[in-house]
């Protein structure tokens, strides 16, 4: 899974720390997530998809 976060957290100039605060969880989760190392609930990648102001299937791109 390949994630597009770090683009789209960069257009609302936030930190991975902001980004975290704002979605309830540690900094280290949104490291893994940018770096696709780490598959979110679906409530998670809803919150950070809101968060960022855009959709689940513009943040994740699944492999098939």
């Amino acid at each position: 899974m390949e994630t597009r976060i770090r683009e789209f957290r960069a257009k609302k100039d936030m930190t991975q720390a902001q980004l975290a605060e704002a979605v309830g969880v540690r900094r280290e989760t949104i490291v893994f997530l940018e770096k696709g190392k780490y598959n979110p609930s679906l409530k998670l990648a809803h919150d950070v998809a809101k968060t960022l102001d855009t959709t689940i299937e513009e943040l994740f791109v699944f492999d098939d």
